[in-house]
């Protein structure tokens, strides 16, 4: 008899969530989100390379993650070549305009200044925004079917270099060795700091509030971003008459928004969403989450590599911290399946080199112009507001220009890594 897609499923995660690992892998990856899953799905389906998982928390959690991310469409080409599109794209919901508005709260009027078609090419939206749980789900379950070992509730605890290999102690106390550490353990990277390489780290005294809302009519797929004197309050569309927002608010205040009843905190919201849409419902959940910048110095060591958030951690002002995240993927499983093909030694520095070369001009460059926006529109200056409302304009008026912004959003430009151009490695 043949086993049905759930019991097929649940096989493989028996086996995948086993309690220790096995006494050597290719590659370790220290965390399992979007990024670290990415990666080894990435990898063990390209080629024979053992790949471990590891990730303090149960994967049902981050299933359940109630909260959505925008991802350009690049990256939707490289989860559709990985054969994860397919479950994640009916949750999730293109984003088919945007318009940028510039604003006090009190203003009366927020008059448009920016307007983004939202295709690259017919039929083909610049991005989605995708449910955290249906991604994570889908990406995990994928991993464990490409023979992805996948270890939960446990992290990495140290890692010392020894011999050509890399020896890695997991919190549990069980221990492996490996060609190959990756961390992708976040903007707060332990594994960053036990490898000893430095950041450049910059606290914006702002807090991200994140929640969900329901309103009466459709969004259209429309997304919209007013610019406030305390950050940037962003819509993103989500299924049915929901939208995603990322409010931006001095630390202060967000803590005291945070702190709101209901009531309350659905007058403030009203006042930044508008009536546009018609009456709101807050859906939850309301959480915030402390903005900064954090670039690494550097990306490697050897028999050691940053991807995602631990290499650099970005104000989400324009969007692009996960994608960056999703980059990393595609570009360090291009370079680990090259070498491994060749017969080079996957861990060996000049081999992440190119790796590093790929990817560091590319997040530093992206870090510093969100770090200069976030300057330029988090401010109560009227002067700057006039001089940034007469530049918006200017730029909506050139289609070219235009052009080039939404093709650098959704990650066409550059030199981009195969699975990003939806090519197999």
């Amino acid at each position: 008899m043949t086993d049905t897609k759930a019991q097929t499923q649940a096989k493989s995660a028996d086996a995948g969530h086993a309690s220790a690992p096995k006494e050597h892998y290719d590659i370790v990856v220290a965390g399992g989100g979007y990024v670290g899953l990415s990666l080894a799905l990435s990898i063990a389906q390209a080629s024979d390379l053992k790949v471990l998982v590891v990730d303090p928390q149960p994967s049902e959690r981050l299933r359940k993650d109630e909260r959505a991310s925008a991802i350009a469409s690049a990256a939707t080409k490289m989860l559709d070549r990985l054969g994860v599109w397919g479950e994640i794209g009916p949750a999730s919901e293109p984003i088919r305009d945007m318009i940028v508005t510039d604003s006090k709260v009190s203003d009366p009027v927020r008059p448009i200044f920016l307007t983004f078609e939202g295709e690259t090419a017919e039929g083909e939206p610049f991005a989605y925004m995708v449910p955290n749980g249906a991604m994570v789900g889908a990406l995990s379950d994928a991993a464990l079917k490409a023979g992805v070992d996948l270890i939960e509730c446990d992290s990495v605890k140290d890692f010392a270099i020894e011999g050509g290999m890399t020896s890695v102690v997991l919190g549990s106390g069980h221990s492996c060795t490996a060609k190959l550490l990756v961390a992708a353990d976040g903007v707060r990277s332990r594994l960053r700091d036990l490898a000893g390489i430095p950041v450049v780290r910059m606290d914006y005294d702002q807090v991200g509030i994140v929640t969900t809302v329901e309103h009466e009519r459709p969004h259209e797929g429309r997304a919209v971003e007013h610019f406030l004197p305390a950050g940037p309050f962003a819509i993103l569309p989500l299924t049915g008459n929901r939208s995603s927002l990322v409010w931006n608010e001095r630390t202060d205040d967000a803590k005291r928004m945070l702190d709101m009843d209901d009531f309350t905190f659905s007058l403030e919201l009203e006042r930044r969403f508008g009536k546009q849409l018609g009456e709101l419902k807050e859906l939850g959940p309301r959480k915030g989450f402390p903005l900064g910048m954090t670039l690494a110095r550097r990306y490697i060591d050897p028999r050691f590599v940053l991807i995602g958030d631990a290499a650099h951690g970005i104000h989400p002002i324009a969007g692009q911290g996960l994608n960056l995240g999703f980059k990393d993927v595609a570009v360090l499983a291009e370079v680990l399946v090259d070498a491994a093909r060749l017969g080079q030694d996957i861990g060996a520095f000049d081999v992440l080199e190119r790796y590093q070369r790929w990817r560091r001009f590319d997040t530093v460059q992206m870090g510093i112009t969100c770090d200069l926006l976030n300057r330029l529109f988090s401010n109560r200056s009227d002067i700057l507001r006039h001089a940034r409302d007469f530049g918006l304009g200017i730029v909506d008026r050139l289609p070219g220009l235009k052009r080039y912004f939404i093709e650098e959003a959704a990650g066409n430009r550059g030199d981009v890594p195969k699975l990003l151009r939806g090519d197999a490695l």
